[in-house]
């Protein structure tokens, strides 16, 4: 985000407000978002809709293209499956990267839907999230009294003997040694499919 606007649920200044975007996340990264469609307005001015990292079904809105940055090109997908407890990164469609993962338990489930990463994090001072984290735009409905919300992350684990299985609370886990092989296939901006 080049400035902070309201992302709204139609095209239109009129709209109403979906949410507020910062220039920033909570973790002090740059602010991103997943463009989905474009749409000139009656006035002229070119909207985009974008991917929010919000709760609720309304996880998309419109913003001015003018208060966006430059575009970047993705040609990944992270899919993430809950049942067979792996995570599948795809380049154009084709299977680079699978591994074992752990997922939410019952009763802090991982949540389903279309998602995207957001930022890339270490120095992590505790071991817990192992050498890397990815930030999502995920939302946990269960954890909401977490920091910045409960955003929903992909990181490695101090306890790889846990994995595969449903032992977090709500976050994707991996071994430290598939977080860091996914850390150098997959792009900031990659859009996720959790399933």
């Amino acid at each position: 985000m080049r400035t902070a606007v309201s992302a709204r649920t139609e095209p239109s200044t009129e709209a109403r407000p979906v949410t507020r975007l910062a220039t920033r996340t909570p973790e002090g990264t740059s602010n991103i978002v997943l463009v989905l469609d474009d749409r000139v307005d009656e006035t002229g001015v070119l909207w985009i809709r974008v991917r929010l990292a919000v709760l609720g079904k309304l996880n998309t809105g419109w913003v001015p293209r003018r208060a966006l940055g430059g575009y970047g090109t993705v040609r990944t997908q992270l899919v993430v499956d809950l049942e067979a407890l792996t995570a599948t990164l795809l380049r154009e469609g084709r299977e680079i990267f699978r591994a074992d993962i752990g997922v939410g338990e019952p009763s802090w489930p991982t949540p389903t839907g279309e998602f995207y990463i957001r930022n890339r994090l270490t120095g992590y001072a505790s071991p817990m999230y192992g050498p890397i984290a990815f930030g999502t735009s995920a939302r946990s409905r269960t954890l909401t009294d977490w920091p910045a919300g409960g955003f929903v992350g992909i990181h490695g684990t101090d306890q790889p003997d846990l994995l595969p299985g449903r032992v977090s609370h709500g976050c994707v886990r991996m071994r430290n040694a598939d977080i860091l092989r996914l850390a150098r296939l997959m792009p900031v901006g990659t859009p996720v499919r959790i399933r």
